[in-house]
C-alpha cells in the first residue's frame, strides 16, 4: 500500500489549498481514509476522515472550513481547505484504513502547510 500526499505550500491567511493524496493498494476492503496534521512539539491530531460509505468527520477547528472528499474510485482523498489561519500551519498526512482480517493503517509521508499571517 502506497500513499502520495501533495499539494503543500506557502499560503496567506484567508487563502484556500486542496490537497490530493493518491493511493495505490492491492487488497484489503477499505474502511475510511482521513488526514491527520501534526505542527512542530506538538501531536498528531485528526483534521477529517470520511468512511468507506462517505460518512465525514473533522475536528472541531476546521469545521465550516475544510472539506473532506475522494473521487469515485476512492483513489484519492482530497482535503479542500478554505480560510486558512496561521493555526492550520501544521505537515498534513494523509492515512487509509483496511480491512485486512484486522483493521490496518497505513501512512503517507506528510506534506507541508504553510499559512503566512
Amino acid at each position: 500500500v502506497q500513499l502520495q500526499a501533495s499539494g503543500g505550500g506557502l499560503v496567506q491567511a484567508g487563502g484556500s489549498l486542496k490537497l490530493p493524496c493518491a493511493v495505490s493498494k492491492n487488497s484489503g476492503s477499505l474502511v475510511a481514509m482521513g488526514w491527520y496534521r501534526q505542527a512542530p512539539g506538538k501531536q498528531r491530531d485528526l483534521v477529517a476522515r470520511i468512511s468507506s460509505g462517505g460518512a465525514t468527520v473533522y475536528a472541531d477547528s476546521v469545521k465550516g472550513r475544510f472539506t473532506i472528499s475522494t473521487d469515485n474510485a476512492k483513489t484519492t482523498v482530497y482535503l479542500q481547505m478554505n480560510s486558512l489561519k496561521p493555526e492550520d500551519t501544521s505537515v498534513y498526512y494523509c492515512y487509509i484504513d483496511l480491512r485486512r482480517g484486522a483493521i490496518i493503517r497505513y501512512w503517507g509521508q506528510g506534506t507541508l502547510v504553510t499559512v503566512s499571517s
